[in-house]
C-alpha cells in the first residue's frame, strides 16, 4: 500500500485527468507539485495549494528540475489528438508523447523516486481483429497493419517507455485510461465540448457507434490503485460503462433538458465527409477544433468493449456510473459559461446535476 509522506509530481495537472487528481490527492492531505507550460491554463490550478514548476517535458533539464524531491510522480500530460495532420502535427504529438515520457522516466530514475504511474491509452490496448467489439483485456496488442491515429502509436510507444524504464530499475505502473467524462474540465476536453455542442444546437450529426466511457472520479481512483497496489511493469485497463452514442447523447438531453436536432447519419457517409473535412481542415484551418474525425468514427464504429477482470481482482477497482459524471460535466460548463442554449436547464434543477445521493468525493 502507498504510503507517499513525501511530495508527489503531477504532470499534465491543468488537463481534465489531472484537475481532477489534483484535488482527490489535496482532499487526502497529500503535498503536490505540477509542472505546468508557461502560458498554459493554469485556470484548473487557481485556489489550489499547488508548488508549481514551470518547464516542458520536451525539455530534459525542465523536467529533472520538476522531479528533484519527489518520492512519487503521476505522468498524466499527453497530447491528445484523433486527426492525422501534417509532419508537424505528427512530430509534436512524438515529441510531447513519447519523448516526453522518456525524459520524465529518465529524470525519475535519476532522482530515485519510488514509483511512477504513467497514464496509458485505451488507444494501446489491441482488439481482436475478426471480432473488435470483444472484450478486450491488457494482453492484446494493437495490430500494427491497420490505419492508425498518429496519437494511437505514440501511446504504443510511451508503454514501450515504461518497460524499458521498468528494466533500468524504476517502479512504473500504467493506468489505462477510457473516454473520460465528468467535471473539471478545463480546457476542455473533446467530449466536453461535444457536451456543450450538443446542448448548444451545434451538434448537427452522429452515427451508430460505441466506446468505453470511464467517471472522471474513477480514472483518479484508478490512478491511486496503481500507486498503492498495481504491479511494477504492469497496465491496468479503467472504465465506467460502455455506451453507445444514443445512450450518450441521451444522457446529455436528460441532464440539460434539451432534445438536440442533431440526427444519426450512415457511417460509411460520415466517414467519407470527415476524410475531406479533416484533410481541409488540418492543411488550412489547423487551430480549428474537429469532432468527428476519420479516426474517431472509426473508433466508435468498432464498438470496443473493455474487460476489467485485471483491475479488479488485482487491484479491488470498482466502477460507479456514467450519468453521475454526465451531470457534473454538465454543472461545470453551466457554470463556467459554455451553455449558451436559453432552454437549457439550470444545473440545480435537475437532481444529478447537482450531485445528489453522491459522496462528497465525488461532487468535487
Amino acid at each position: 500500500m502507498r504510503e507517499t509522506g513525501g511530495l508527489i509530481l503531477i504532470t499534465g495537472a491543468t488537463g481534465h485527468l489531472g484537475a481532477n487528481l489534483v484535488r482527490r490527492l489535496l482532499d487526502e492531505g497529500d503535498k503536490v507539485r505540477v509542472l505546468v507550460r508557461e502560458r498554459g491554463h493554469e485556470a484548473a490550478l487557481d485556489g489550489l495549494e499547488v508548488e508549481r514548476v514551470y518547464g516542458d517535458l520536451r525539455d530534459l533539464s525542465a523536467t529533472r528540475r520538476a522531479v528533484a524531491g519527489c518520492t512519487h510522480v503521476y505522468h498524466c500530460a499527453a497530447k491528445v489528438s484523433t486527426i492525422d495532420g501534417d509532419a508537424a502535427h505528427r512530430r509534436e504529438i512524438y515529441e510531447c508523447n513519447v519523448l516526453g515520457t522518456h525524459h520524465l522516466l529518465c529524470a525519475a530514475r535519476e532522482a530515485g523516486v519510488v514509483r511512477v504511474v504513467v497514464t496509458g491509452s485505451f488507444s494501446a490496448v489491441g482488439h481482436r481483429l475478426d471480432d473488435p467489439s470483444a472484450p478486450s483485456d491488457e494482453t492484446l496488442q494493437v495490430y500494427p497493419f491497420e490505419r492508425l491515429m498518429p496519437y494511437e502509436r505514440s501511446k504504443v510507444l510511451v508503454e514501450h517507455e515504461c518497460l524499458k524504464a521498468v528494466i533500468e530499475g524504476l517502479d512504473v505502473v500504467m493506468a489505462t485510461c477510457c473516454a473520460i467524462v465528468g467535471g473539471n474540465d478545463f480546457v476542455p476536453s473533446r467530449l466536453g465540448r461535444t457536451l456543450c455542442d450538443f446542448v448548444n444546437g451545434k451538434l448537427r450529426a452522429y452515427l451508430r457507434g460505441g466506446f468505453e466511457f470511464v467517471a472522471a472520479r474513477d480514472i483518479v481512483a484508478g490512478h491511486l490503485l496503481c500507486m498503492d497496489r498495481g504491479r511494477t511493469g504492469h497496465k491496468y485497463i479503467f472504465s465506467t460503462e460502455f455506451l453507445m452514442l444514443d445512450e450518450l447523447l441521451g444522457m446529455f438531453a436528460e441532464v440539460s433538458g434539451v432534445a438536440s436536432p442533431c440526427r444519426r447519419l450512415p457511417a460509411p457517409l460520415m466517414l467519407a465527409c470527415s476524410e475531406i473535412t479533416s484533410f481541409y481542415l488540418s492543411r488550412f484551418h489547423p487551430q480549428r477544433p474537429q469532432r468527428l474525425t476519420p479516426g474517431a468514427i472509426r473508433l466508435l464504429r468498432k464498438c470496443r468493449h473493455a474487460d476489467l477482470t485485471k483491475s479488479r481482482t488485482e487491484l479491488g477497482y470498482s466502477p460507479t456510473g456514467i450519468r453521475e459524471a454526465v451531470a457534473q460535466a454538465y454543472t461545470f460548463h453551466q457554470a463556467r459559461g459554455a451553455i449558451t442554449h436559453r432552454a437549457a436547464r439550470a444545473p440545480g434543477a435537475h437532481p444529478l446535476a447537482a450531485g445528489a445521493g453522491l459522496p462528497a468525493e465525488a461532487r468535487s
